[in-house]
């Protein structure tokens, strides 16, 4: 058996809590706060407690994909970034910069939230910006 302490960051917010995954064989098995995190100073929320649940899930996924024809295929990822320019473009051309809706996350960090509200604005021209800053 393998086991390790992982130091990380946990990516729920933007506060920035340093937490430790658990890893065996290297899965992880469990989630303890950082003694010496600055920020959270040895707590963590109940989502930073739990964070180690969503980044193993089954479910996830782990490329991206297009829905071509009703039926989602993996892509790389330049050709999915080149999709959503392309769609993002196609819509502000046919329905103007206000027909999109541009909402953040409360898991960027703020330099993230700056970029992502400088694109909204200067970039597409649109200036309703929302945020999910609740935890």
């Amino acid at each position: 058996m393998d086991f390790q302490s992982v130091l990380t960051t946990c990516p729920y917010c933007a506060v920035g809590c340093n937490l430790v995954f658990e890893v065996l064989d290297g899965k992880i098995i469990g989630t303890l706060p950082s003694k010496t995190g600055p920020t959270n100073e040895g707590s963590l929320c109940i989502k930073g407690w739990n964070v180690h649940e969503f980044v193993q899930h089954k479910d996830r996924l782990l490329s991206p994909t297009i829905r071509q024809n009703g039926v989602a295929r993996e892509v790389s990822w330049d050709a999915a970034l080149d999709h959503a320019a392309a769609e993002l473009r196609r819509i502000k051309d046919t329905y103007g910069p206000d027909s999109v809706v541009f909402t953040g996350s409360a898991r960027c960090i703020n330099e993230e939230t700056y970029v992502f509200q400088k694109f909204a604005r200067a970039v597409f021209g649109h200036n309703h910006i929302d945020h999910c800053a609740r935890l």
